[in-house]
């Protein structure tokens, strides 16, 4: 008695190499639309590739053993990533919430704000310091008012290498009261026979914190005097 041969397997078999039996095609597409649809695959979308690509192999030319194992592995690294990528996403949300509740006990607080405004309230002295990393022989305080006239000069002697303080009292060079606002310092350093201008930390109230507006999600301080400052860039801290 003659076998009729399955027709199904045979024509898989005769196909030339360049055409593609329905199934094959349909793969295709599903593997195309998934590629399309985003610019990465995800977890959801590697497993229905994984999965389709299984049912429309070619039952001639399953997927070999070590490919099978090989696609495996990329599904659980991707599995691994996508949890990594979860957990990494909540201990930044905590770490924002935990920043917040640092921020909001600086309110009140003084903080060292680089060249800011030293500002004069009910004639209480106003603080600053500078970084000497070598010292100083000499320092020249000038303090200037809103208009850029200078209406106290102070001198202080000798420092040693480190953070020099300085302090104003509200009075001018005459011992008159100054009206309250905003004032600024300028320091000039001697030091080795050379003169300098070293940035000059004044010491301000924080008012508010803040990190709207910012891309990388900085905290803001806004201080006395209008003046707002990266919590970055805050080097000291006092009442």
């Amino acid at each position: 008695m003659a076998i009729t041969p399955n027709t199904t397997t045979s024509g898989l078999s005769s196909l030339p190499s360049n055409i593609m039996t329905a199934a094959q095609y349909k793969a295709q597409q599903d593997a195309a639309a998934l590629k399309s649809s985003s610019s990465g695959m995800g977890q959801a979308a590697f497993l229905t590739l994984f999965t389709t690509q299984l049912k429309n192999q070619d039952p001639l030319e399953p997927v070999k053993n070590e490919a099978f194992v090989a696609q495996l592995a990329q599904f659980s690294q991707l599995e691994a990533t996508t949890s990594m990528k979860q957990s990494l996403e909540n201990m930044v949300a905590s770490m924002q919430g935990d920043r917040m509740l640092a921020g909001s006990s600086l309110i009140g607080r003084k903080v060292g704000v680089p060249n800011g405004p030293a500002v004069l309230l009910s004639g209480q002295p106003v603080n600053a310091n500078i970084d000497l990393p070598a010292g100083a022989d000499g320092i020249k305080l000038e303090v200037l008012n809103d208009k850029g006239q200078t209406v106290r000069t102070q001198i202080f002697g000798a420092q040693m290498p480190g953070s020099a303080s300085l302090s104003w009292d509200g009075l001018d060079d005459v011992g008159n009261n100054l009206p309250d606002g905003n004032y600024r310092f300028v320091a000039t350093v001697t030091s080795a026979g050379k003169t300098t201008q070293p940035t000059v930390n004044t010491l301000a109230t924080v008012r508010s914190v803040s990190s709207a507006g910012t891309a990388d999600n900085t905290w803001l301080l806004e201080v006395d005097g209008g003046k707002t400052v990266s919590m970055n860039d805050v080097k000291r801290i006092g009442y």
